[in-house]
Parts: C-alpha cells; structure tokens; sequence
C-alpha cells in the first residue's frame, strides 16, 4: 500500500464563463499551428452552454464526495484551466506535503489519456520549489468499481426506452476518437487504448446479461481529414446501425463534459432524430457511489510501477492540425 499524505486530483479543466472559453482554447492548442476559424467554432459549442464546461463542476462534485470516504486532504488541479496544476502543488508545498497520490480523470492508456497527464505533473512539479512526490495511481479501466458505476446507469438508460425495444437494443459504446499513429503506440506493448476499452465494454455487456450486441465506436475527432483516426465516428455508426434502438454509453469519459454534452446529447440526437432510431444515453460514472469508493480502493492498493519512459509516446506535432469540441484531447 502506498503512504501518502494527500490525494491529488488531476483533469481537464474547462471555462466556466463565456470570457474564458476562448483563452482555454488557446491553452489546449498552444503550438499546434490551429487557424483561428476553428477555434471560433469550437468556442460555438461552448457558448451554447452557456460559456461553461461541466468538467470543472464535476471535479468540485466528485472530491465533495470522496472526501467522506478517504482520510486524506484532497487536491485539485488542472492541465488547461484553473486551477492549474501548478498552482495547485505551489499549495500543496506550502501546506507541507511531501508525498500524494493522483488520481486522473482519464481511466485508459494513450499518450493524451496518461502520457502528457504524467509529463504536466512533472513540468509543475519542477517549476514549484519543494513540490511533493506524485504517484499517479494506476489506469482503472477495468476496476470493479467503475464497471458497476456504467452497468448501473446504461440499465438505467435502457429502461428509458419503449418497453418494445428495450430487450433488443444495441449497446453503442463511444470514446474519445485519437489518431492511428497515437492508438498504435498506446501502452508499453501498443494497441492498449482500443483494448482497453473493447475490456471495458465486454464487462458491461457481460454484467448485464443476455446476449446484447455491441459496438465499439469513436467520438470527437480534431484531427485534419488526411491524418488518420480511430473510426467509425459514432455519426456515421448510427447512420449504419441494424438496431430497433441504440443505447450510448460513453466508457471513454469518467463525466459528462462537452465531449459527451455537445457531440452525444447534440449531434448524435440530431442525427437519431433525421432517420427515425430511438436513442437514449447512459450518464458517465460521475459521483456514482462506487466509482467514488474505487478511488479509495486504489489508494489502498499496492503503489503502481511507474510507467517507462519509452510508454505511450508523443505524437509528432504537425502544423495547422484543427481542433475538435474539446480542442483535440481527452478530459
């Protein structure tokens, strides 16, 4: 078991004003090369909602909840939004901390999904003086706490449904859509991303019983068309789809941010609406009681081996790469 003197939590981060949206955006695509005028859609989406993304809101909403549950001070910080991580552990020195364990709001490998979550504490961590240790806390795709968290809510969006469709409707499991080259190299051995998630997906169905049939599909690609992503878009999917009724089911996000409020409940919605499917979307994991008790139970557990160096790699930047709805990365 690992000894810690404090939990850290580590996101996104999203505005959560109109005046913010557009200097959040610039933080996420610095030194990407984005042209303004997707920037300026992007920040469209944004301000449908209100200039606001749930994220932040949600991490306020999931430490209120594990702090009952663990005897430890709990941190926040972000990698594009107040509160930065660099603020964050400039306090948590202050406050004595020698040694703390993070918890990512991102449950897969992949370089956006853990990778640059480890080199941002790394950056903050060696532009604070005195900043404590950071032991990230082990990838939770598969915990039974995070299962039963999505088995629990896609039951729940299943009885949504007309009672005609609910035992023949197929599970649409969606995640955020990277590209190829990043997929490939996923992992120490490569390919973990789409695996893990495929392991995910399996233990839903499976707890769920039956023989429903699933797909495993993409959302929220920011990549320029000739650069190759993980496909098929979940759009295009349901456009395809042999089903009476699809069930979403957002595995690829522990909470309900712009990914999954603007592409799912909006565009996927439209789309259902245009040809005539019913579709309902199961909620993320969000504060759900035994999602919040597995992060107590990874703390528990014993440290994890850090990641190689060599895991996970960085994709090679290339100029005038345009930004999705959440500007190109997962949160």
């Amino acid at each position: 078991m690992g000894t810690y003197d404090a939990l850290l939590v580590v996101s996104f981060g999203g505005p959560e004003k109109p005046d913010d949206v557009m200097p959040f955006l610039e933080n996420v695509v610095r030194g990407r090369g984005i042209p303004r005028e997707r920037l300026l859609e992007v920040e469209a989406h944004y301000q449908r909602f209100g200039g606001m993304s749930p994220i932040n809101q949600q991490c306020r909403d999931l430490i209120a909840a594990v702090e009952p549950t663990v005897d430890l001070p709990i941190y926040w910080g972000n990698r594009n939004w107040h509160p930065y991580l660099e603020d964050t552990l400039r306090q948590m020195a202050a406050d004595g901390v020698r040694r703390a364990a993070a918890f990512v709001t991102a449950a897969y490998s992949s370089y956006s999904a853990c990778r640059q979550y480890i080199d941002d504490i790394a950056l903050a961590r060696a532009a604070v003086e005195g900043a404590p240790e950071i032991v990230k806390l082990r990838h939770y795709f598969d915990h039974p706490g995070f299962v039963a968290a999505m088995v629990e809510h896609t039951r729940e969006a299943i009885a949504e449904l007309p009672a005609e469709h609910r035992d023949a409707a197929r599970l649409v499991f969606t995640a955020h859509s990277i590209p190829t080259s990043m997929a490939d190299t996923a992992g120490p051995h490569g390919g973990a991303y789409e695996a893990q998630l495929r392991r995910t997906a399996s233990l839903i169905t499976a707890e769920l019983g039956g023989d429903r049939l699933w797909d495993l599909v993409w959302q929220s690609r920011s990549g320029a068309p000739h650069i190759p992503w993980l496909e098929p878009d979940v759009c295009d999917h349901l456009r395809e789809v042999d089903a009476p009724a699809v069930v979403l089911v957002p595995i690829g996000f522990v909470s309900d941010h712009m990914e999954v409020v603007y592409d799912l409940d909006v565009e996927a919605v439209e789309v259902a609406g245009e040809i005539g499917l019913p579709l309902v979307r199961a909620a993320t994991a969000g504060t759900h009681p035994r999602f919040v008790s597995m992060i107590g139970e990874l703390l528990a557990e014993p440290e994890p081996t850090a990641c190689a160096g060599t895991c996970c790699p960085a994709p090679p930047r290339r100029p005038a790469q345009p930004a999705g709805t959440g500007a190109g990365r997962q949160g």
